[in-house]
C-alpha cells in the first residue's frame, strides 16, 4: 500500500515521531461531581411522615487555592483514564459506592476559573440513595459533609435586541450544614436568534463556595428538575422499596413546590409497580410499598 505523505513529505509515522506537544499550551482537565441524595429529617412526632431534604456533597478544601472553602468533590483526570472514569473514581473515593446513576453535565471552561492555571472542568451529576452512602474526605480535603440545598428563582425578565431574544433569570442558591450557611446568586442569560441560542451562567454573589462551583450546582439542579418531567430520574434517589407518598415528597423537594396527589400518581403510574408488601411500625395506617418498574430483584 502506498504511503501517504503530507505537504512536508512526511508519513504519519514520521510526523508523530517529530511532533512536540509542548508547542501548544494544554489545559489541565478536572472531573467535578455534583452528588445528590435525599435524606429524611428527624421526626418530632412519630405519627407524622418525616420531611425529605435534597442534599449535595461538598468537601472543605485543605489547601490553596480557596483554603477552607467548600467545593464539589473532584480531581484531575489522569493520563490513563477518561473523564468518566475519573468521575467514577472520585465518586467511589468520596462515598464508597460506584454502581449509581451518573451522567455528564457540561464542560466549564471560562478563562480564569481556576487561579492556579488553565483548568477545564468536565462536570458530572450522580444520584445516590442515602442509605447506601458513607462519606470520607479525600487526601486534599479537611472535611466532607452533606449540605441541605434550596434553589429558587427570584427574578425573571426578557427582552429583544437586534433580532435576538434575551431572557434573564436570577437564582438564589443556599446550602446549609448545621451552623454553616453558604449563599450564592447566579444569573442565567439565554440569547435566542434565528440560528440557535447561547446560554451563559454568571456568578453575581458568592459566599463560601470555591471556584465557579455555584454555577455547576445550579446547572445540575436545572438538569435534574428538567428531566423529572419525562424520565424516571427521581427513582435513582429512592431505596429498593418505597411508598408513593415518599416518592412524591422527593419530587416536591427537588422541584421546590407542592404537587397534587391525583395528578402525581397518574404521572408516575408507568414508572413504578406495586408489591405485596406494606410499611410496618410507622405509627399510622400501613401503606403499600412500590418499586421501580421492571427492576430485577434478586
Amino acid at each position: 500500500m502506498k504511503e501517504i505523505r503530507d505537504r512536508n513529505g512526511l508519513t504519519e509515522e514520521e510526523f508523530l515521531r517529530q511532533y512536540k506537544p509542548g508547542d501548544y499550551p494544554r489545559p489541565s482537565v478536572a472531573a467535578d461531581m455534583v452528588i445528590f441524595t435525599v435524606t429524611e429529617e428527624e421526626k418530632e412526632n412519630y405519627r407524622r411522615l418525616p420531611e425529605k431534604e435534597l442534599r449535595v456533597l461538598l468537601i472543605q478544601r485543605g489547601g490553596h487555592p480557596f483554603l477552607g472553602c467548600w467545593a464539589l468533590p473532584g480531581g484531575f483526570v489522569r493520563p490513563v483514564e477518561t473523564s468518566e472514569e475519573a468521575a467514577r473514581r472520585e465518586l467511589k473515593e468520596e462515598t464508597g459506592v460506584d454502581q449509581v446513576y451518573l451522567e455528564q453535565l457540561y464542560t466549564f471552561s471560562d478563562v480564569g476559573r481556576d487561579p492556579r492555571t488553565w483548568v477545564m472542568s468536565c462536570s458530572y451529576m450522580a444520584l445516590i440513595d442515602s442509605a447506601r452512602v458513607w462519606v470520607k474526605a479525600g487526601d486534599d480535603a479537611d472535611n466532607a459533609a452533606w449540605f441541605g440545598l434550596t434553589c429558587q428563582m427570584v427574578e425573571e425578565s426578557s427582552g429583544k435586541k437586534d433580532g435576538t431574544i434575551i431572557k434573564r433569570q436570577k437564582f438564589r442558591l443556599e446550602l446549609r450544614q448545621k451552623e454553616i450557611i453558604l449563599k450564592s446568586t447566579i444569573e442565567k442569560v439565554v440569547e435566542k436568534h434565528r440560528c440557535g441560542q447561547r446560554c451563559e451562567y454568571r456568578i453575581l454573589e458568592n459566599d463560601g463556595l470555591a471556584f465557579d462551583h455555584a454555577k455547576i450546582i445550579i446547572y445540575a439542579i436545572e438538569r435534574l428538575r428538567g428531566k423529572l418531567e419525562y424520565t424516571d430520574l427521581a427513582l435513582h434517589l429512592m431505596p429498593e422499596y418505597f411508598t408513593l407518598t415518599q416518592l412524591q415528597q422527593v419530587y416536591e423537594v427537588i422541584l421546590d413546590k407542592k404537587l397534587l396527589n391525583a395528578a402525581f400518581r397518574r404521572k408516575v403510574a408507568g414508572l413504578v409497580e406495586e408489591t405485596d408488601s406494606f410499611t410496618e411500625n410507622e405509627g399510622h395506617r400501613p401503606s403499600r410499598l412500590y418499586r421501580r418498574k421492571g427492576e430485577v430483584i434478586e
